[in-house]
């Protein structure tokens, strides 16, 4: 679908209706199935309740900025990562491919998940995965993921079938537009996700065992907090929460109007992402306190975070609590309500980006890209050795890839560069809460200092040991075959010529982008710049 012209005749960039539009599909790329699966069981890990301190310290000082961070560089330069970071300087551009290619992979895994929620949520009918937690791991890993190693293609149909369905749904949402598809998507999935989950929650405090389950959740071991491993758990934790680093948030506020206030949009943003993973982990260990204390067979050293606690845990703890095949179908709608919106946008990042440089349609770019993608998702992730490709491209593509190319954004930008007071007035120009000097020094120093603790941490731990065991061959291919293929396509990609941007160099004037001016602005604009008074009349 390509944008409407303005008056005069330039076209258009897409754009969301309001803020409150770009707000809600902001929270919908936020949360998604880590609020859900990893959350409870990072603070379990790090401290329990004593983990809420850290983790708030974190959001205040790395996660918010790091998300305004985001927002001013897409709205101020008016395009994908990609366009944004070449508007800045021509050398930057490899910085914004990094971040779609990124994307790319974790669309590719990502999708699958949601397939798998769509099977469990039909697989809640008649709990066909069993009663007991055992028979419910040996049903998820023997009889429906057949899963294998290496490299196997041998297709799964159940998965290849819903896989397939997941991609056209996510296609046919960004064929719609901004406004039309993820705006509307957004606007109608948050608000009944929220509602599903709260009702989930409260039906989870009134089981037996729910306090209990709480109990070990909020106890907290105030010793842990001179750990320095969990201050870069709760780090780590508010990066890949918060959708930050990638393009995705810089590829939403791109859409905003010029005059939308960002700061406010960035704390509403922050804040309800952080408020749904606290009241994930309430529901979670209320209901994992019922099924610890039940007939299931698990204990709390069986449970994990991840895929294990979503179709492991919770189809064991359907099979013994009351009313369990409803509260089976609501729990997975809400993992493929929180997936698809976040899926949505990470698949937005790499299409903004394709209609960027090669100015071709919505629609165009859309297919041109989604195609491709989805292809190589049913290629990889619907087979026998399915789970195993998704182990190691999220672990690579996340530990590495998310957290070393938003540590070489924060280096480029705020030290190369040095547009971090740029930023800053660019933000505070828009917005009703300004940011100052500890903006900067956020963006400057506290976080560069943790990403790049944690990315040498996880780099030395990577190759020190083979991760969970896998081949090295297989290791080779879909970790850091892929992290180096990355690298080497986002320099290929900067080399092609740019077809869809007027302007390469610095932010867009008004005559390169009129799009989120009124058309009353728009007409003062022309009668301004029209060349004598007779004709700025005639205009």
């Amino acid at each position: 679908m390509t944008a409407p012209a303005a008056p005069g005749g330039t076209r258009r960039r897409e754009a969301f209706s309001g803020r409150s539009v770009f707000v809600f599909a902001a929270i919908g790329s936020a949360v998604g199935l880590g609020n859900i699966w990893r959350f409870p069981f990072v603070a379990y890990d790090n401290g329990g309740g004593a983990f809420l301190v850290p983790y708030l310290v974190a959001l205040l000082s790395a996660g918010i900025p790091l998300l305004l961070f985001d927002y001013s560089i897409g709205h101020r330069f008016r395009g994908s990562a990609p366009l944004s970071f070449r508007r800045m300087h021509r050398f930057a551009e490899p910085i914004g491919w990094i971040q779609v290619l990124v994307s790319f992979v974790i669309a590719v895994y990502y999708a699958v998940i949601l397939a798998w929620a769509a099977c469990y949520a039909w697989f809640s009918v008649d709990q066909r995965w069993g009663e007991t937690y055992e028979e419910t791991a040996t049903f998820f890993s023997e009889d429906f993921l057949r899963a294998g190693s290496g490299f196997g293609l041998d297709f799964i149909p159940l998965i290849t079938i819903i896989l397939v369905a997941v991609w056209v749904i996510t296609l046919g949402v960004l064929l719609a537009g901004v406004q039309k598809g993820i705006g509307r998507t957004a606007l109608l999935f948050i608000p009944l996700l929220v509602v599903l989950f709260t009702a989930l929650v409260i039906r989870s405090l009134f089981l037996e065992g729910a306090m209990d389950g709480l109990n070990t959740f909020f106890t907290p071991d105030w010793g842990v907090l001179t750990d320095p491993g969990v201050w870069i758990a709760a780090y780590g934790q508010i990066f890949l929460s918060l959708s930050v680093g990638f393009g995705i948030m810089l590829t939403y506020s791109s859409y905003l109007k010029r005059k939308s206030n960002l700061t406010s949009s960035g704390l509403v943003v922050g804040f309800s992402n952080s408020a749904f993973e606290v009241l994930a982990g309430i529901g979670v260990f209320a209901t994992l306190g019922f099924l610890v204390s039940s007939s299931a067979g698990a204990g709390w050293d069986d449970v994990g975070g991840g895929p294990g606690l979503a179709f492991i845990a919770f189809p064991a703890l359907i099979s013994q609590m009351p009313g369990g095949p409803i509260w089976g179908v609501v729990f997975f709608t809400c993992l493929i309500l929180a997936g698809l919106t976040s899926m949505i946008s990470i698949v937005e990042v790499v299409i903004a980006s394709f209609q960027d440089k090669t100015g071709v349609s919505r629609t165009a770019a859309t297919l041109g890209v989604g195609v491709p993608m989805a292809a190589v998702s049913i290629l990889l992730m619907p087979t026998e050795t399915g789970l195993q490709n998704l182990d190691i491209l999220d672990k690579f593509a996340n530990s590495i890839g998310i957290v070393g190319i938003a540590l070489i954004s924060l280096i480029v930008v705020m030290f190369a560069m040095r547009l971090g007071p740029t930023l800053r007035d660019h933000l505070n120009s828009v917005s009703s809460f300004k940011v100052g000097r500890i903006w900067i020094v956020c963006m400057a120093v506290v976080t560069p200092l943790v990403l790049a603790y944690a990315l040498f941490g996880e780099v030395r731990t990577l190759i020190s040991e083979p991760y969970e065991g896998y081949d090295s061959a297989v290791l080779g291919v879909y970790g850091w075959g892929m992290i180096a293929g990355i690298v080497v396509l986002s320099v290929i990609l900067s080399l092609l010529p740019w077809r869809g941007a007027k302007r390469l160099d610095g932010p867009p004037e008004f005559d390169d982008d009129p799009s989120d001016f009124t058309y009353d602005e728009q007409l003062a604009h022309r009668r301004a710049s029209a060349p004598n008074p007779d004709t700025r009349k005639e205009v």
